[in-house]
């Protein structure tokens, strides 16, 4: 497969010399109308991989042609910013549909009926039911980051956007992890995609390691406070429950630590200049849940933080999937106590995951050397609890007391002692 002549000179702008094994894997399937299930790991150029050979099928003017899905507002903004200059280069429109955004806005651009919409689909199923936008014309409907896509409430929201859309338009459906529902599809949506897997071969991925700092929940904030201080670290960092992410960020704002949140409750405004200041650098940390950083491409991300360790192997391998993309180093840090790493040690086997020490201002895999004069000090495990911790001075030893010592009087005695020393002198 070669990248069609309208695309070469921007490919080749953007650096790219090759095309990845999903790009070439799906490319004739889509361009020949075939409905698809492709998998890839993370950081693979899936956006590119449908983007590209669904483009040279749009026709100028003739309205909306291609649909695609996202889980995320800033995976719908991401892959509609991707999508736009090689669709400029052809003629063609992407409008993004989301649900932050100025809905009388949206329906505006909408109104220049645009070949391509990139959408959140809460925001989508609003406009059409509301018959604000009708997919008569639909030609082919993408399911991005689809194993979320298809997970509750997000299933029955795809479903009814197929549904609206012509019997016969061409599915495709991309992931870095499968879903038992990609060999169910035929059941729910009538047609049985072929699901062209490249994970095995594909080599894009960068070298990742994969680190476990053991510490107690009173020590985890010590602990992200002490790797945005180490030099050239930047990271992501995931949470389970946005009421964590909010109760670390509460703290965090009264230290002298860089970051920026990114909320689903936020403005679009707002996360965007959040996404925008960590892209460029002006930030240490973003804070995010899954569902906020799903798909998210942060280019040259040094690092990913697993504040809380995820309870299912899919979530991890996203997140390890946003650092070390295309060909890049990358580090995953993991932050939890001895039984959290016993758990992820047994959720995902396929990484290797070694035991983090923080020596001399860097991450490392190797327990720091014990110094001679550290024989009364706390040991590695007391010291990696709170890596801020200050070292607590050993009391210098006490001389032997006798075994008999003179009974102290109390107060009360000796002030009576000392009156009746007056007294007397006052007689004498």
């Amino acid at each position: 497969m070669t990248i069609a002549t309208p695309f070469q000179k921007r490919w080749q702008a953007a650096g790219y010399t090759e095309q990845t094994p999903i790009q070439t894997a799906v490319y004739q399937p889509l361009k020949a109308d075939e409905d698809v299930v492709g998998l890839a790991p993370t950081g693979s150029g899936k956006t590119l991989a449908f983007g590209l050979p669904l483009l040279e099928k749009m026709v100028p003017g003739d309205g909306l042609q291609l649909l695609i899905l996202a889980p995320s507002q800033e995976l719908a903004i991401q892959t509609r910013d991707v999508l736009t200059p090689y669709a400029k280069d052809i003629g063609i429109t992407v409008q993004g549909v989301i649900g932050s955004a100025n809905v009388k806005r949206q329906l505006d651009r909408l109104k220049e009926k645009p070949e391509v919409v990139v959408a959140t689909a809460g925001r989508l199923l609003e406009l059409i039911q509301s018959r604000k936008l009708k997919l008569d014309g639909l030609q082919t409907l993408v399911v991005d980051e689809a194993d979320e896509m298809l997970r509750d409430p997000g299933f029955d929201q795809v479903r009814e956007i197929a549904a609206a859309a012509p019997a016969e338009a061409q599915l495709a459906f991309f992931s870095a992890t499968p879903s038992p529902y990609f060999k169910e599809l035929h059941k729910w949506f009538g047609k049985t995609p072929d699901i062209i897997d490249v994970r095995a071969i594909d080599r894009t991925r960068g070298e990742v390691r994969h680190l476990f700092l053991q510490t107690d929940r009173a020590h985890q904030v010590d602990w992200l406070r002490t790797l945005a201080h180490t030099d050239g670290f930047k990271a992501l960092v995931f949470f389970n429950q946005n009421s964590s992410l909010e109760r670390v960020a509460g703290i965090l704002r009264h230290q002298a630590v860089r970051f920026a949140v990114l909320s689903r409750e936020g403005r679009q405004t707002v996360r965007q200049k959040a996404l925008t200041d960590f892209r460029r650098g002006r930030i240490t940390l973003l804070l995010v849940t899954d569902m906020a950083g799903r798909g998210l491409d942060i280019p040259k991300l040094p690092a990913v933080v697993n504040f809380e360790p995820p309870k299912r192997a899919e979530v991890y391998i996203h997140r390890a999937g946003r650092t070390g993309r295309m060909g890049e180093a990358g580090l995953v840090v993991t932050l939890g106590d001895d039984h959290d790493r016993r758990d992820l040690s047994k959720l995902v086997p396929q990484y290797h995951i070694h035991r983090g020490y923080m020596s001399e201002g860097k991450l490392v895999d190797t327990p720091p050397a014990k110094k001679v004069s550290e024989a009364s000090a706390p040991t590695t495990v007391e010291k990696l609890a709170s890596p801020v911790a200050k070292q607590q001075p050993v009391k210098p030893e006490v001389a032997q007391e006798p075994a008999v010592r003179p009974r102290r009087k109390h107060k009360k005695h000796r002030l009576r002692d000392q009156r009746n020393k007056g007294k007397h002198k006052d007689n004498a």
